[in-house]
C-alpha cells in the first residue's frame, strides 16, 4: 500500500509540475501580448496624430488652391 500512496503522490507531484509549467507559459504569453498591445496602442496614437496633421495640411492646401482659382477668375473678368 505504501507503494501505491507513493505512486499517487508522484503522479500528483508530476501533475502539479506540469500545471506550474503551463501557468508559467501562459503568464509569458500574457506579458508578451500586453507589451504588444501597448506598442500597438502607441502606434495607433501616432498614426491618428499623423492623420490629423495630414487632414489639416490637406484643408490648408485646398483653401489656398480655392483662393488662387478665385483670383484667377477675377483676373479673367477684368
Amino acid at each position: 500500500m505504501t507503494k501505491d500512496v507513493g505512486q499517487v503522490t508522484d503522479s500528483a507531484n508530476e501533475q502539479i509540475t506540469q500545471l506550474e509549467q503551463r501557468i508559467d507559459a501562459l503568464l509569458r504569453v500574457v506579458e508578451r501580448l500586453r507589451q504588444e498591445n501597448e506598442m500597438l496602442r502607441h502606434t495607433q496614437e501616432a498614426l491618428n496624430a499623423e492623420r490629423a496633421s495630414l487632414l489639416e495640411k490637406n484643408e490648408t492646401a485646398r483653401s489656398r488652391i480655392e483662393a488662387m482659382i478665385s483670383r484667377l477668375k477675377a483676373m479673367e473678368n477684368h
